[in-house]
């Protein structure tokens, strides 16, 4: 029965994903189930998308809400949902204009496009970015030319002129690329697809400090690291630096496609204008519904201070099958984002975590990649561990 639903639902699609055999019907809370009923725990969370989890009442009955009333109008007219959604938003990731996309790839679309209209305005000539190695950034062109994967970029070469790749976490590496064409240095402050690597404190810094020595905007991609998944709303702020330009998508939305970027006023007043740059979706009512209703929620229930709470056990109980399993090389990462380097094929060992009723995802280098849901328990990490310790002592 499932084979014949999975060859349903593949034979007029474009086969461009890897999928498990696997028909997923609902969702509730930490967990989802297939058509045959069966129970997944989830700690891949659609990608680092569904924050509050599955079947949250209150976000679905703010989305039926606001689909009996509008969920898309032209950018040429206001609704409120935007402007509420816009001013709340901007609060919590401490910028000053946002504007609405409905992907991370748009939302970096949308950042590199303004790092070169800034320069534009400003008269400098400057075009050129600097990016990092092992860095993904998206899958559009201009997404995937500052994403640091060759894998990702060859296929679809020539890209986007004026990339440069420097070394993560190496000061000295971003020095050298620097010159007077250099427009903005774009970097996520925690690598997600290259292989749950963080930035140093020392590193964040730098950055910041070359950019205000060379008149360079700094570009941060939260879109998978954002929204309280490192124990702060935003990734940024637990470093203390603060980027002129700042992308993200995913968890603002819970799950209803919705990405933005969100700039100073200094960029803002001096970068896009008018006919520049529009997304017909980008900003609908039922997105901004889900940005607003979702802000709201995070705050009430103070996800990011449970995020803080429980994400010291995960990494315990990492740590311990580092310590145990001669499988498990490394522990990396922060708060609800973190993976484990694992000699074993990793492709393998998600095939059989879904078997066992587990969903998490890898990343580069050998890297089991865990982002589940921000609602998580202690209770969830002690059965994700169980699971996936089966799974690893075979």
């Amino acid at each position: 029965m499932v084979n014949n639903k999975i060859q349903a639902a593949e034979e007029n699609l474009i086969h461009v994903y890897n999928r498990f055999p696997v028909v997923l019907d609902h969702g509730e809370g930490m967990y989802l189930y297939d058509t045959d009923g069966r129970e997944y725990l989830d700690f891949a969370a659609g990608f680092a998308v569904t924050g509050l989890g599955y079947d949250n009442k209150e976000l679905n009955e703010a989305l039926k809400d606001q689909i009996d009333k509008l969920y898309h109008t032209s950018n040429l007219y206001y609704h409120e949902n935007c402007g509420k959604a816009a001013r709340e938003l901007n609060r919590i990731c401490g910028m000053d204009r946002v504007f609405f996309t409905n992907s991370g790839g748009e939302a970096v679309e949308g950042a590199l496009k303004s790092a070169r209209r800034y320069a534009y305005t400003k008269g400098t000539g400057r075009y050129e970015f600097i990016a990092m190695e092992h860095s993904f950034h998206g899958r559009t062109f201009g997404a995937v030319s500052v994403t640091g994967h060759d894998s990702y970029r060859e296929p679809f070469e020539p890209l986007v002129p004026g990339v440069r790749f420097a070394k993560f976490n190496d000061l000295d590496s971003v020095k050298n690329l620097v010159n007077d064409k250099t427009c903005a240095i774009i970097l996520e402050p925690l690598q997600g697809e290259g292989g749950i690597n963080l930035a140093t404190q020392e590193f964040m810094e730098g950055i910041r400090k070359i950019c205000d020595e060379n008149g360079i905007l700094m570009i941060c991609d939260e879109v998978q690291c954002g929204m309280g998944r490192t124990g702060t709303m935003f990734a940024w702020q637990g470093f203390g630096v603060k980027p002129d330009i700042l992308t993200m998508a995913k968890a603002i939305g819970n799950g209803i496609p919705v990405g933005a970027f969100a700039m100073t006023e200094e960029v803002a007043g001096n970068s896009l204008k008018p006919g520049d740059h529009g997304a017909t979706y980008g900003g609908n009512p039922l997105a901004c519904t889900a940005v607003k209703k979702v802000i709201e929620i995070f705050e009430r229930e103070d996800i990011v201070g449970h995020v803080n709470q429980v994400s010291p056990y995960l990494t315990r109980k990492l740590d311990e099958l580092v310590d145990r399993l001669g499988c498990v090389a490394e522990r990396r990462g922060k708060g609800l984002m973190q993976g484990l380097k694992i000699t074993k094929p990793v492709a393998e060992v998600n095939r059989r975590c879904v078997q066992e009723g587990l969903l998490v995802i890898q990343a580069e280098g050998n890297v089991i990649r865990f982002v589940p849901p921000l609602i998580v328990e202690e209770k969830h990490i002690d059965e994700m561990i169980g699971k996936l310790k089966r799974v690893l002592t075979e």
